[in-house]
């Protein structure tokens, strides 16, 4: 089973694709995660380092040499979830590249589909708790009175803003690309955790 999962920042992708990646025994393969520990561990080239720290992207071929070597391995052989990857069509050209060089092919590409104010709401509302780490919410899981409250950057309305602004433009044409190529599934990101999951769980059972 070979998936990618789009969405944009706070449609919940990270929480439906734990639950994916459990029931089929496969990794999931956040490209943020693999470009932070690649600069961690001395792998990344200073001008790349640098380009990231002011928000810059990483060119693509850096980023399909990351996931080659990460698909490689044993954990991979079944299958993987590939969370923010592809986001543009040559993106989505390379990684098909990729995977015909070994007889492979995608399963589904599960897109998930939440309103940019409600997207806005999940995240401007976010409180960390300093003392734990512990994440919350003001609306949907409101903190405990002793919590030591924090508003990450990240969470700051005109940041999110532009992420999602950010997200729209790069992935204009990368749903088209994967409709025309019969692999994408909608599904509505709206509800509670388990009604998502079964949502996306449909989908993807109607692809195999």
């Amino acid at each position: 089973m070979r998936l990618v999962f789009v969405g944009p920042p706070g449609a919940g992708k990270g929480t439906q694709a734990k639950v994916i990646t459990e029931k089929w025994k496969i990794p999931q393969i956040s490209t943020g995660d693999m470009l932070r520990e690649a600069k961690k561990n001395g792998k990344l080239a200073p001008e790349l380092v640098e380009k990231m720290g002011k928000g810059g992207l990483v060119p693509d071929e850096v980023v399909i040499d990351l996931i080659k070597q990460r698909t490689e391995l044993p954990d991979a052989a079944n299958g993987f979830l590939l969370d923010g990857f592809p986001r543009t069509v040559p993106q989505a050209e390379a990684l098909n590249d990729l995977l015909a060089s070994r007889g492979q092919k995608l399963n589904v590409v599960v897109a998930l589909d939440v309103a940019k104010e409600l997207l806005m709401e999940r995240a401007c509302l976010r409180r960390t708790d300093k003392r734990t780490g512990q994440i919350y919410h003001l609306k949907y899981n409101p903190p405990p009175p002793e919590a030591d409250l924090e508003h990450r950057a990240d969470d700051q309305e005109e940041t999110v803003r532009n992420r999602v602004d950010v997200y729209e433009k790069m992935t204009a044409d990368l749903l088209p690309f994967y409709e025309k190529a019969g692999l994408l599934r909608r599904v509505d990101g709206v509800g509670d955790v388990k009604e998502v999951t079964a949502r996306v769980l449909s989908a993807i059972e109607q692809s195999k």
